[in-house]
């Protein structure tokens, strides 16, 4: 993990990762932050509760993660 951070950073990855539209890979560009890294930050400052009802928001969504969404998105062409 990385060494304490500003407050202010640790606030902004929390917001990032309660957005749906922001994907761990855009967390990771803007702070640096590794998708574990952000799971770890989300265990240590937010209430248990709060935890478990993020991580089963986030788990099965497609637009946390890009290359869930793109393929989503784009599907394969199929061939006749």
């Amino acid at each position: 993990m990385k060494p304490v951070q500003a407050p202010e950073l640790i606030s902004r990855i929390i917001r990032w990762a309660w957005e749906d539209r922001t994907t761990f890979e855009e967390i990771k560009e803007r702070s640096g932050f590794t998708e574990s890294q952000v799971i770890a930050v989300m265990r240590r400052e937010l209430k248990p509760s709060s935890f478990r009802l993020w991580r089963k928001r986030v788990s099965g969504r497609l637009t946390k993660h890009r290359q869930r969404l793109e393929a989503h998105l784009d599907p394969p062409q199929q061939t006749e």
